[in-house]
């Protein structure tokens, strides 16, 4: 049985760095991630999305 969750970046939609890596489960959710982190670059919380 083949391992479901794939791992992903996710870059600042202000300053475009890609900050975090994280994984989720493709199948269940086949499209993109946003979440709100913190970009030590921008040095606020920021929108990040999931980059290829």
């Amino acid at each position: 049985m083949a391992a479901v969750r794939e791992i992903v970046m996710l870059a600042c939609t202000e300053c475009k760095r890609r900050n975090y890596s994280t994984t989720k489960n493709k199948q269940k959710h086949p499209q993109r991630m946003e979440l709100r982190k913190y970009c030590k670059w921008c040095k606020k919380h920021t929108l990040h999305r999931e980059v290829k």
